[in-house]
């Protein structure tokens, strides 16, 4: 849009001028014609642009002149410019907005703040996506965004079971290179990850709101809970190689980077509330060895023993 244009020329302007209007139409991907067709409507605005000839000229603001963002101190205008990879921002279709956004924050901030944010941005990155990750944006992101941002339910198939779901969106939080969508699920705060999705309706209901609900605090409660529910009991397995994606499915349980393989069998980790509950291991039959903790070890084998000893009658 051409309003946007404008503002963009100005603000280039305030951080350095004069600039030829070869530069500012390159920066702005335009015709020089239309650097100086838009200088002059900035004129007529009122703001104080001119041109200077020769070698050194150029299209300039008067000295002086800013426009700024008011009120930022010296350290919040650098928090704003660590820079993050846009893998987020692109998945969300904003990933062409980032950079204009933060250069016409860094134009219209004073000179005094503008250096050292200037400094941040060029050599602090963040990037929260993990190593290996899949770098793949989810299939359904685009639908479960727009029924996030339209306050409307979604009725989704979710998980390797594609167990069906009707939800109220609540909102969706980018963690580690995953996205998630928080949601209530039968007035239970849940969290869904969008990999995971298998098909979404999104529903001309409206969603259900928890009045006063902030997606940063229910993000932290969901994450304490979570962390929370990790105080478990390990059990370390040793599991015939076929079966391993059906035992870290059936039991809830991750991939883990420790895995030790060695042809035939994996050595895992599995985890469960408490150690009564790892009986469950039993349906996997020879196919599934407990080796630690000796407990555990000791009560399948005395269980196989009295099973053994039942038949043989």
């Amino acid at each position: 849009m051409k309003s946007d244009r404008l503002l963009a020329l100005m603000l280039l302007l305030q951080a350095r001028s004069p600039r030829s209007a070869t530069d500012l139409a390159e920066q702005l991907e335009v015709s020089v014609r239309t650097i100086y067709r838009d200088a002059q409507a900035l004129s007529s605005a009122g703001v104080p642009v001119y041109a200077e000839r020769g070698r050194s000229g150029g299209i300039a603001l008067l000295p002086g002149y800013r426009t700024q963002v008011p009120g930022l101190t010296a350290d919040e205008s650098s928090a704003l410019f660590v820079l993050m990879t846009s893998t987020a921002h692109t998945d969300l279709g904003l990933g062409g907005a980032i950079g204009p956004a933060l250069r016409k924050v860094l134009a219209s901030l004073p000179e005094t703040q503008r250096d050292t944010a200037g400094l941040i941005r060029e050599r602090i990155l963040v990037d929260p996506t993990r190593w290996r990750s899949a770098d793949t944006r989810p299939e359904h992101l685009g639908s479960v965004q727009t029924a996030v941002l339209e306050g409307r339910r979604v009725r989704m198939r979710y998980g390797p079971a594609g167990g069906t779901y009707t939800i109220d969106p609540l909102g969706l939080v980018h963690k580690a290179g995953v996205w998630h969508l928080v949601a209530e699920h039968r007035q239970i705060l849940k969290t869904f990850r969008a990999d995971r999705i298998g098909a979404v309706t999104v529903l001309d209901t409206p969603a259900h709101r928890r009045a006063g609900f902030d997606l940063a605090t229910a993000w932290d409660t969901l994450q304490r809970d979570f962390t929370g529910s990790l105080q478990t009991v390990p059990v370390r397995v040793r599991v015939r190689s076929r079966i391993i994606g059906r035992v870290l499915r059936m039991h809830g349980q991750e991939p883990m980077k420790d895995e030790v393989h060695d042809g035939e069998w994996v050595e895992t980790v599995v985890r469960f509330p408490a150690l009564a509950a790892a009986q469950a291991l039993l349906a996997h039959g020879d196919d599934l060895e407990i080796l630690d903790p000796p407990q555990l070890r000791e009560q399948f084998a005395d269980l196989g023993r009295r099973v053994s000893e039942l038949y043989r009658r």
